[in-house]
């Protein structure tokens, strides 16, 4: 199964619904969102592209109660989960949350496959030793939003386990914000 992971749109639903159709082009069959939605709005962009989507909030929430609305609306599509969400796809253990070193963390323990994460904008595909003597994938697709960073999503197949971070597509026309107003640490 091939998966497109991103975090951190901040409410730019054109990106985000960009990277999601480049990555089903790509072949992708679902999205891992890993928080920092901020309005739930940004996620209506997706439902007409087919394919189901988990995503949990992160240090910007946005409006909860919408967000459940949205789910709502699009049972099959729309999966909130929360603050980090737990799951199992294609026989992989999976582990989403927002914050780095909690993923770190959660990584080291040996209990997931996989784990993905956001938050510092910046992407990064990384194997963990873990405590159980194997080793835990931890990826951070950067910032699908282009906050303070290009816009970028990672394209993963859960069968081989190999991942690829992406740029999205974007026309030069289409303004992003590229210059952070604070630094995401």
């Amino acid at each position: 199964m091939k998966v497109c992971i991103v975090s951190d749109s901040h409410d730019n639903r054109a990106q985000l619904a960009t990277a999601v159709h480049d990555a089903k082009q790509h072949g992708a069959e679902l999205v891992l969102h890993c928080g920092d939605v901020i309005a739930p709005t940004t996620l209506r962009g997706l439902p007409p592209l087919g394919l189901p989507v988990h995503v949990i909030h992160g240090n910007n929430t946005g409006d909860l109660v919408a967000m459940h609305y949205v789910m709502q609306k699009f049972p099959d599509i729309i999966h909130y989960h929360g603050m980090d969400a737990s799951l199992e796809l294609a026989g992989r253990k999976i582990f989403l949350v927002h914050y780095p070193h909690y993923a770190q963390a959660m990584a080291l323990t040996g209990d997931y496959d996989l784990v993905c994460c956001g938050h510092d904008h910046r992407f990064l595909i990384e194997g963990i030793a873990n405590v159980k003597g194997g080793h835990t994938t931890l990826l951070n697709p950067g910032t699908v939003g282009g906050i303070g960073k290009p816009p970028t999503y990672i394209l993963g197949d859960l069968a081989s386990m190999e991942f690829s971070v992406l740029p999205v597509p974007v026309e030069q026309l289409v303004i992003h914000n590229s210059d952070p107003v604070t630094p995401h640490h």
